[in-house]
């Protein structure tokens, strides 16, 4: 087999996993298509179309797809390693379709549900309040059945579980994340450790693979639609044009001193310390 590293491969994503090696993916983003069923109402659905491929399965079919193409994933993770899977809440003749519904049944340990605060609604609609929020569902692949794994610095794990970013714009792939996104993830877990392996499975308009150039690591793309893989190509040989959003990120990961820090140097970690010494106190007088 070919060198898998920093390329783009073309077709399924289900068929491409099911011929790449066990263990050798370091950390994956991706966001699949939703499932939204192209030809149903609603402008939403019917403006936000893919080339070379359908967004209409019937929901079963479509959650036993992911869940086989989530495990094909896990597969070819390395112990320890991490998957982030962005999805959303979506409702089919008033039935809630959650994805812990598929999620549950794959080999992953679910670690996190983050909030993807998108800031615009991505239905317009008002049979219920305005959906302007997505999950993303940190996955990990546990070390001798270890489900926590090892833990955030605090410049990473201090951004909090609630992202605020608007989605990407001028680009022709109908729903790409910014590369805020993923910029946000490959830090936070790989830190600056540099040279590992990220792949994302419905790469898209490539916005996952330039986030992994410029971070210094190898990627492996697979993206059934040309278009969308030519327009990748593009952004990955222009991939500069786009530092200043990557740092931009990046700096957002700064914190002056830990909690332990703190602790250890007697100052200030928040209000609860205060309460607790108050009711301590409290507690002393009443017993005099």
């Amino acid at each position: 087999m070919k060198n898998l590293k920093n390329t783009i491969l073309q077709g399924d994503a289900l068929s491409v996993l099911k011929t790449l090696p066990n263990d050798f993916v370091d950390l994956g983003i991706t966001s699949p298509p939703y499932n939204k069923k192209e030809k149903q109402k609603g402008w939403l659905v019917k403006n936000v179309l893919y080339h070379a491929s359908s967004d209409k399965l019937p929901e079963a079919d479509y959650q036993k797809q992911q869940i086989e193409v989530l495990n094909e994933l896990y597969r070819i993770t390395k112990t320890g390693g991490s998957f982030f899977y962005n999805h959303k809440i979506r409702w089919e003749k008033g039935e809630l379709l959650h994805p812990f519904l598929w999620l549950n049944k794959t080999n992953w340990a679910i670690k996190q549900e983050i909030i993807w605060d998108r800031m615009i609604a991505a239905n317009i609609r008002g049979w219920r309040f305005w959906q302007v929020e997505e999950r993303i569902y940190w996955l990990y692949k546990p070390i001798n059945n270890n489900k926590i794994g090892e833990e955030l610095k605090s410049k990473h794990a201090l951004l909090t579980s609630i992202w605020r970013f608007s989605p990407e714009r001028d680009n022709p792939h109908p729903a790409p994340f910014p590369i805020k996104l993923p910029t946000r993830i490959i830090y936070s877990i790989l830190d600056k450790k540099t040279h590992k392996t990220i792949i994302d499975p419905y790469a898209g308009s490539g916005t996952t693979l330039v986030a992994s150039k410029l971070l210094n690591h190898n990627f492996i793309g697979i993206e059934i639609a040309e278009p969308y893989i030519d327009y990748a190509n593009k952004r990955l040989h222009n991939a500069e044009d786009e530092r200043l959003k990557i740092d931009k990120e990046i700096n957002l990961h700064k914190v002056n001193k830990t909690f332990k820090e703190r602790k250890a140097e007697g100052k200030f970690v928040g209000k609860f310390k205060k309460n607790v010494e108050k009711k301590i106190i409290s507690k002393q007088n009443n017993l005099f």
